[in-house]
Order: structure tokens, then sequence, then C-alpha cells
């Protein structure tokens, strides 16, 4: 059978890319057709991480190597696709990149008969550019008024408490010269 994605780059763009691929490939054949159907260099690591219906990752991680200590990790290249995705499960998340974190909706949208002839992986249809690089979250603060600029973080010092002298002393009056110039 051909199991057909629809790989979503999580932008506010329209970015995304149609794969076919066949459903006893591993999970590395998808990360690599991915990597092809964007352009990337494959030069990164990545990781495949289960997902609920909405979305929310999951703590099972498959990532590309087995960097677990006692090696026993599940890893993409020994992943077949139809075991992490069928009818019943549809959605799983990827990352490619961890420093650009370039995350990805992968989800299974049909699955169909193998037509003769056809070389899997297959791009099926192409949409909208990648970015050279992932734009950074925004997060903005509630507002705080001019007067209260610490807000909730403020606290019962004041300038005065980090004075290290008592009174009008100084560096001077201990002996030490001013000899910036």
């Amino acid at each position: 059978m051909v199991y057909k994605f629809r790989v979503i780059l999580d932008t506010e763009e329209d970015i995304f890319r149609d794969i076919a691929i066949l459903e006893d490939d591993s999970l590395e054949d998808l990360h690599n057709a991915i990597v092809n159907a964007f352009g990337f260099d494959g030069m990164e690591a990545a990781s495949f991480y289960a997902c609920d219906d909405q979305w929310t990752q999951l703590e099972e991680e498959i990532s590309l190597f087995d960097i677990g200590e006692d090696h026993s990790a599940k890893t993409m290249s020994s992943t077949p696709i139809n075991s992490v995705l069928s009818e019943n499960q549809t959605k799983i998340i990827y990352v490619y990149d961890f420093l650009n974190m370039f995350t990805f909706f992968v989800e299974l949208g049909a699955i169909e008969e193998e037509e003769p002839g056809n070389a899997y992986p297959e791009l099926l249809f192409s949409h909208g550019i990648l970015p050279d690089s992932m734009p950074t979250q925004s997060f903005t603060a509630n507002p705080v008024s001019n007067d209260d600029i610490f807000g909730e973080f403020d606290d019962d010092f004041d300038e005065e408490d980090f004075d290290m002298f008592d009174g009008d002393d100084n560096f001077e009056d201990f002996g030490y010269e001013d000899n910036w110039n």
C-alpha cells in the first residue's frame, strides 16, 4: 500500500508538500523524502514525535540516531511507517534542525494501492517557498505602567541599599586613586 502525506510547515504562510511513500518504508525514508521535498541539505538532526489528534506532542520521540546511553531508543531507520501511522493514527510531528526548529505537521491523508511503474517516495504536490530560517516566536507581556516598571517583581531594595560605603565615603577615602587617565 501507498501512504499519501501532507507535510505542513508550522508558519503563518501556507507552505506544504504532498508526498507518497510505501507503507513499509522506514521513517528514515520519510525523513529523507521530507528533506528532499523542502530542499534541505540533510545535514541536520531531526526527530519524529508522536502526537494526539489535536497535534499535542506526546513523549515518544523517534530520532534519526540513537543518542541514548543504553541504545534502546527507537530510531527512524528501524521504525516502519506503518508501525507508527495508520487509519486510526494519522498524525505525527517532525522537527528538522534543532537550531532553527523547522517544525512540520505530518498527516496521513490517504492509503491507496501501489501504482505499477511509480517510483516511491514521490513528491506529488508542492506549495509555498521555504523561508531561510524559522521566524522567532514573539511573546508580548502584559503592559506595565511607567510608574511601576518592575510590576510583580518589585522588591524592598532600592539603589541606596547597594551603596558599599557609609555616608559620604568613597574610594579616595580608602587610598584608591583615580588612575584611569
